[in-house]
């Protein structure tokens, strides 16, 4: 449910650029401000929402406020803009100055970025050019991925791009909360969580310790970033790359620091990312990006050898166009202001450039077979009863398995008792489950 401080702000917003519009228009016909433009209510920011906090962040301008409304509106009251600027024109179209367009399926009015500067500056040229610095690259409107306008067709003005506010925020304004991202083509990555905690992972000491240095930097990196200035002389970001074979806990330790940290973690499909089609790699990561910027996700691109593998030498347009891939991935990781997770399950695998870019790399050994015993502990459910002859610390020296492999073994264990209507595991159970395990794996037990 809304809450209603949301709506009764939104409401007080759209009334309070109502009131600008109808200034504007009441000097249409010379352009000459007889009066002032009219000033936001006093309750305007003073109730917290999403929308006031955004403002209060960035300590937006009254004409940078207005640029967020007018992008807003149409999303609130469809028909707003048609109430207020096109309903007092005596012929459609006679008033190029005022910009617009209308989408195929929504038929009402919506701004460009003419709408703007013809709103906030008329037709005054020192107006109109100040007023355009909103829509600069560096501005926190393009740099946060807030609104943007939308790149007009070859040729004609820049401003008379779309306004375009990212769904993101519209979410934000009149949710109050951000929609999480669906699974697409233009979102290549799923959400991973984890019902496990930190005394589940069963890990060496130096693993663990690289392990929470950089769980350090995901709850503090922002204090150390901006509050104790290092901003100038650190990177945005933090880079790590987990190293080792699969099933030793690299997936598991991802979405345990998320878990802890309070973020999103998104593991990121590569299957749908790289194309085989020249620039498209590229324009999918750029989209990947793009979303996740600003949001304090995690992104963990689970088998990375695929997309971040060492540089070939130049043969053909091919190997030129991988490697440009490359190039962009790197550009694009280093200028991402969350946390991003390689995993590979060899280390030389991975491009030297990127190598020499990552603040961590951990490495995630084979457990010895101290550490198997502690697995096989923890991996039987309280529910079950392990037959006397079952000796776990005999199968930890006996046999090399990840912890994956024995959780493996421990479900197909328990999946044999059920079927027999008891609660017992036999030594025959898990032998035959090993058996099985190494068997996939092309091994002899």
């Amino acid at each position: 449910m809304l809450h209603s401080s949301i709506v009764q702000s939104l409401q007080t917003a759209l009334n309070y650029l109502s009131q600008v519009i109808h200034w504007r228009m009441s000097f249409f016909n010379d352009f000459e401000q007889k009066a002032p433009m009219p000033m936001p209510p006093e309750e305007w920011l003073m109730v917290e929402t999403p929308l006031s906090q955004l403002i209060q962040t960035y300590q937006f301008n009254l004409v940078e406020q207005l640029t967020l409304l007018m992008a807003l509106a149409p999303h609130l009251q469809p028909d707003f803009f048609d109430q207020w600027i096109t309903a007092q024109l005596p012929q459609a179209g006679d008033y190029p100055q005022i910009g617009g367009w209308r989408g195929k399926s929504h038929r009402g009015f919506l701004p460009t970025g003419e709408t703007v500067l013809f709103i906030l500056g008329g037709n005054q040229i020192v107006d109109r050019l100040r007023l355009q610095q909103v829509f600069r690259e560096e501005h926190p409107f393009a740099r946060e991925r807030i609104l943007y306008l939308d790149s007009p067709d070859k040729g004609e003005p820049l401003m008379s791009g779309k306004l375009i506010l990212d769904q993101d925020y519209i979410d934000l304004f009149t949710q109050g909360h951000f929609s999480p991202p669906h699974f697409s083509m233009d979102f290549p990555a799923q959400r991973i969580t984890t019902e496990m905690e930190w005394q589940d992972l069963v890990l060496n000491a130096q693993t663990l310790q690289q392990i929470q240095d950089l769980q350090s930097w995901t709850i503090y990196g922002s204090t150390l970033l901006q509050e104790w200035g290092m901003k100038k002389q650190l990177k945005l970001g933090y880079r790590a790359l987990f190293n080792g074979l699969p099933g030793t806990g690299k997936t598991l330790t991802a979405s345990l620091l998320g878990k802890y940290t309070n973020k999103d973690v998104y593991k990121v499909d590569l299957s749908m990312v790289v194309s085989k089609f020249i620039g498209e790699t590229e324009k999918n990561l750029s989209n990947l990006f793009a979303r996740a910027e600003s949001k304090n996700w995690i992104l963990f691109f689970d088998e990375a050898d695929a997309l971040f593998g060492k540089r070939t030498n130049v043969r053909d347009a091919h190997d030129k166009y991988a490697n440009q891939e490359v190039s962009y991935l790197l550009q694009r990781i280093e200028n991402y202001d969350g946390l991003v997770i390689l995993s590979s399950n060899m280390k030389s695998n991975i491009d030297d450039a990127f190598i020499r870019r990552f603040q961590s790399i951990v490495h995630f050994p084979m457990p010895t077979p101290k550490e198997r015993s502690q697995l096989w502990q923890k991996a039987f459910p309280a529910q079950v009863k392990l037959s006397r002859s079952v000796n776990l610390n005999q199968l930890a020296s006996d046999y090399e398995l990840s912890g994956a492999d024995i959780m493996n073994i421990v479900q197909h264990c328990c999946l044999q008792a059920l079927q027999r209507d008891t609660t017992r595991i036999e030594p025959d159970d898990i032998l035959q489950a090993i058996k099985r395990e190494f068997t996939k794996a092309g091994k002899i037990v």
